[in-house]
């Protein structure tokens, strides 16, 4: 009788601890429940893996957003390119330069910061004007026609750092085609290049005090200097000539050229308008 007790003791023992199913705690089926639903859910969800850093590192795609449409009929606009006086000047015909083109130019030049008596004196007068070139002459039949009397004024000429004729250029290399070419008027005078190019300021101040110089062709600004120093005086000058219609590679002339204008201006300032007024210098433009 113990014996069967001890047995069924130890089957209902050993049922509670086996986890029969007559004995089970519903709290554990619970659990169990939530943990089959949690391995669901996981592997229903996909695992979120980090970027990973050299993938941040690779450029990112740009995208370009298209460009507003302007509005049909709005005026299109254009940037405004800066005239050149070549472009100016290759769309015009050559025309030859009258004295009033110079009138004009000095009195609009130097009629800055100047009262009406001081532009007065400033004022070239018609009288002092040689016939211009009318594109049809070489410089030499230009000066037989404006100074016909050459041979006479050059043999009495003696006086020593002074030139009876002016002739001003744009460039040394001008200046040097302008003396080849008036070979035949020229005729025996002494001819002195008035340039910087290749030539010291020195040398032409010796060759003004050494002997009579009849002519001088040259730039305005090495004639000015020249002036200023009290080597070359004006008071044997009767012809003053600009190289007024010629044109260089980018078809400016002569007053086309900023600092050449200045210097001519500057030059005409400083004595020839004074010279001019007092009838004893004549221009010519050719």
């Amino acid at each position: 009788m113990a014996d069967d007790l001890g047995d069924e003791w130890w089957k209902s023992d050993g049922a509670g601890a086996g986890g029969g199913s007559s004995s089970a705690d519903p709290s554990d089926n619970e659990e169990k429940e939530k943990d089959t639903d949690m391995i669901e859910m996981m592997q229903q969800e996909p695992t979120s893996v980090p970027a990973s850093p050299e993938k941040d590192k690779q450029p990112k795609e740009c995208f370009l957003l298209p460009a507003k449409k302007k509005e049909e009929g709005a005026p299109k606009t254009k940037k405004r390119r800066k005239k050149k006086i070549s472009d100016l000047l290759a769309k015009s015909e050559p025309k030859p330069g009258v004295p009033e083109d110079l009138q004009k130019l000095v009195m609009d030049q130097l009629s800055i910061k100047r009262s009406v008596i001081e532009l007065e004196e400033l004022k070239l007068p018609d009288s002092c004007f040689l016939p211009a070139n009318d594109l049809s002459h070489s410089l030499s039949s230009y000066l037989k026609q404006i100074c016909p009397k050459w041979a006479k004024l050059r043999k009495n000429h003696k006086e020593k750092k002074s030139v009876v004729m002016l002739i001003i250029c744009s460039s040394a290399l001008r200046a040097l085609e302008l003396i080849r070419s008036m070979s035949a008027f020229k005729g025996d005078c002494k001819v002195l290049k008035l340039f910087a190019k290749h030539i010291k300021i020195q040398e032409q101040v010796k060759l003004l005090e050494k002997g009579v110089v009849h002519l001088g062709v040259g730039t305005p600004g090495r004639i000015k200097a020249l002036i200023q120093q009290d080597v070359l005086n004006l008071n044997s000058l009767k012809y003053l000539v600009f190289d007024w219609n010629w044109r260089d590679q980018k078809l400016r002339r002569l007053m086309d050229i900023p600092e050449i204008k200045k210097e001519v201006l500057e030059l005409l300032e400083m004595k020839l308008i004074s010279l001019c007024r007092a009838e004893s210098l004549k221009l010519g433009l050719f």
